[in-house]
């Protein structure tokens, strides 16, 4: 049986992935995987709060949590900031620990990729990635569909991934932009359904409230030109007044429409098609992606599993999103968006 160490008690730690393992160890899918013992925490810059001892005990180190655990039978939930979880995971391996579940994105660049890889390599760790779109059953459904060919060949995908976290921006400075909070999740399922590519374009803007600014935390966009011809754009619009997390697929025969469920108060997705002489069908169904998305981590961490692919297709999330990031970079250190921006604080 597995016990539990969350490693970071933020949005993730605490208001995701706490639930989830509370869910699952109460409805005990599988007799014998998930121990009955309650989940340690660990966060130095979190106050206590109202979390039900009953449900989460707080360790006042790693080195205590380690005293109270043995590490073979032990997942950690890697849910620190992704700019200083090198660090942590290193301290985590030295500890012994050896099953890592990485809260997504696992770095905001391709240096810390590698050093997170490094670290696997030299001490033998077991290194998932939290991945929900992935494991979503409506990510599958669309696996199945490409796969089918029944709609010809596809030609396009289109994410649009918007929220309203402003206040989340403003007031816990976790991700350094807006490509680190949202299309992590989009640019897995493109490759997942059309393979390696390149960036070919992308955009950002701040979060603005009056004199109020966080750079690079407004909006992200990014367009993939994948190796077998299919494209890729991603919109995320973290300012916007509403949610939608949606994918549209176009095929050469027909057009197929996903909403991915926009938060943890509705559990259902759906899924739209639309074939010229054919007609339009509509279907809605569970998609509990995190819970799927746990479930299988542990399931694979018992069964000792390989995760270097996952980890690789991760990493390749990464390295598409630094290149959109460099891209930006470039764009506004370029005369003309420096003289824009000159006029812009001058008026």
């Amino acid at each position: 049986m597995l016990k539990t160490f969350i490693v970071g008690l933020g949005r993730s730690g605490r208001g995701l992935h706490l639930p989830v393992l509370r869910t699952l160890r109460r409805s005990a899918p599988e007799g014998g995987l998930f121990a009955p013992a309650v989940p340690l925490g660990f966060d130095p810059f979190v106050p206590p709060g109202d979390i039900d001892p009953r449900e989460l005990k707080r360790v006042a180190s790693l080195a205590e949590a380690r005293a109270e655990l043995d590490p073979e039978n032990t997942v950690v939930h890697l849910c620190t900031p992704p700019d200083s979880r090198a660090a942590t995971l290193l301290e985590l391996a030295e500890l012994g620990f050896r099953s890592i579940l990485v809260e997504k994105p696992i770095g905001t660049g391709n240096a810390v990729v590698a050093r997170l890889r490094g670290i696997r390599d030299s001490h033998g760790l077991r290194l998932a990635v939290v991945a929900p779109w992935l494991h979503s059953t409506l990510t599958l459904r669309l696996v199945e569909l490409v796969g089918a060919g029944e709609l010809g060949e596809l030609r396009s995908i289109a994410v649009r991934q918007h929220k309203p976290r402003l206040t989340r921006t403003f007031a816990t400075p976790s991700h350094p932009t807006a490509f680190d909070v949202e299309p992590p999740h989009s640019v897995g399922v493109a490759l997942r359904l059309a393979g390696s590519g390149r960036v070919t374009g992308a955009s950002w803007t701040d979060a603005r409230i009056g004199e109020r600014v966080v750079p690079h935390m407004g909006s992200a966009r990014l367009a993939i030109e994948h190796d077998g011809g299919v494209r890729t754009s991603v919109t995320s619009d973290l300012t916007s007044p509403i949610n939608e997390r949606s994918i549209r697929l176009e095929f050469a025969a027909g057009t197929v429409t996903g909403h991915y469920p926009t938060s943890g108060m509705d559990s259902y997705a759906q899924l739209s098609t639309d074939v010229p002489g054919v007609g339009a069908g509509r279907e809605l169904f569970h998609d509990e992606a995190l819970t799927a998305c746990v479930l299988r981590v542990y399931r694979d961490f018992a069964a000792g599993a390989d995760l270097r692919a996952d980890f690789e297709l991760q990493a390749q999330v990464v390295a598409l999103l630094t290149s959109a990031k460099d891209l930006c970079l470039a764009d506004s250190l370029s005369p003309l968006s420096l003289r824009q921006e000159a006029v812009r604080h001058a008026g």
